[in-house]
């Protein structure tokens, strides 16, 4: 059965894995961000050379954050990486190995992952939200990721969700696990970057009143972005990735929230069905090895 080689470009690191043609994963690691472009493509083109014979790659698979042209390999928007936006991916790649190159926004990835082999299999119309670093999404129509005129289709972070008397909050600045963990950090003076999404929660079950507080917050924040999109596109299933969404009690949580909301505006009758993503982080990867077959 054929090998392929699959990155998926997160904001603190890079997960890499050797697949077959059928989702399965033989091989798995993680690299480290890179301070500039140079070192970022010296370092997967390295990868992808001590694999390559062993495992007779047939293509290179990407899943990356930011507005991304699937058709040229540029990698538009922005995200928590800078160098990334600008070069182009195919070429770079293609050239230094000489293998098929194919990249695809990473919500996308999940969306696709998990519509081939995950829990939106038996689903035309859905709708994804991956929360990490910031607030990614995807929208399926007929099976198929809807890109919108400006491949800004399902960037559900830029949508606006709060207003603090100075300026109006997106829901990656309000929402992510990263201002989560921000949050807490100006609230209980500690250094910046010494917490992130899942030392968050755990002082929240700690009962920590800050984290209390602040985790509460980015529930609500959750349940607005869930309602909004529901009332928008009206999907049969809104799926969760990110691995913060794999906490026991995550989707109660926001379901409270929800029925917060709908007994507050009166307006709303339809729920929106809420699951996780059955392929958690591996999502990206699935469907970032879909997109390159399939292209």
């Amino acid at each position: 059965m054929e090998n392929y080689i699959v990155f998926d470009i997160g904001g603190s690191s890079i997960k890499w894995s050797i697949m077959r043609k059928n989702g399965c994963i033989l091989k798995r690691g993680i690299l480290k961000i890179c301070e500039t472009s140079d070192e970022f493509f010296e370092t997967i083109i390295k990868k992808v050379k001590n694999n390559l014979i062993e495992y007779d790659l047939q293509g290179i698979a990407i899943s990356s954050p930011g507005a991304v042209d699937c058709k040229t390999g540029i990698v538009g928007g922005a995200s928590a990486i800078p160098y990334i936006h600008g070069p182009n991916f195919k070429e770079i790649l293609k050239n230094a190995t000489d293998l098929e190159v194919a990249i695809e926004n990473d919500a996308n990835c999940a969306a696709l992952g998990e519509c081939w082999l995950g829990a939106a299999k038996d689903i035309n119309d859905c709708a994804f939200v991956v929360c990490g670093t910031g607030i990614g999404g995807a929208i399926v129509k007929d099976k198929h990721i809807h890109y919108g005129a400006n491949k800004h289709g399902g960037e559900f972070g830029y949508c606006i969700v709060t207003y603090d008397g100075n300026e109006y909050l997106s829901w990656s600045k309000v929402g992510s696990t990263k201002a989560l963990a921000s949050n807490i950090e100006k609230r209980k003076g500690l250094p910046f970057d010494s917490l992130d999404g899942m030392k968050a929660f755990q002082l929240y079950e700690s009962g920590d009143k800050i984290a209390v507080e602040e985790v509460e917050k980015y529930f609500t924040y959750m349940a607005i972005g869930i309602y909004n999109i529901q009332y928008t596109f009206d999907p049969e299933l809104i799926l969760l990735g990110g691995a913060i969404s794999e906490r026991e009690g995550y989707i109660e949580e926001i379901n409270k929230k929800i029925n917060k909301i709908m007994l507050s505006s009166k307006d709303g009758k339809v729920k929106p069905i809420i699951k996780r993503c059955v392929y958690g982080n591996d999502a990206n990867m699935l469907g970032a090895l879909y997109n390159l077959i399939n292209r």
